[in-house]
């Protein structure tokens, strides 16, 4: 079965040996997600701008490898903080919401 590697061409993918997404077959995983850009963390001390950007990287990914966020069937969100769950739960809901 073939398979599609998706990079983001970061600095840890080649270090630490992952990437961004994988495609086997009809299946898209993506990896764990941070708000990291290469210019720099967004939205320092904001849950919501950091989820808004976390977002943004997977479609990114899910894109390149031929999917959408409309294809997600699963998500699962690792809070540092869980009294910021409304603002992660707001960025989350304007996305999938309506999916």
């Amino acid at each position: 079965m073939a398979r599609q590697n998706v990079s983001t061409g970061g600095p840890w993918e080649a270090k630490i040996g992952y990437s961004r997404a994988v495609r086997v077959g009809q299946s898209v995983q993506v990896s764990g997600t941070t708000a990291m850009t290469a210019t720099g963390l967004v939205g320092k001390g904001d849950p919501y701008a950091q989820t808004i950007q976390v977002l943004k990287t997977i479609e990114a990914a899910l894109v390149q490898a031929g999917a959408s966020m409309a294809d997600v069937v699963r998500t699962r969100i690792y809070m540092a903080n869980i009294d910021q769950w409304q603002e992660v739960g707001r960025a989350h809901g304007e996305v999938f919401g309506s999916i």
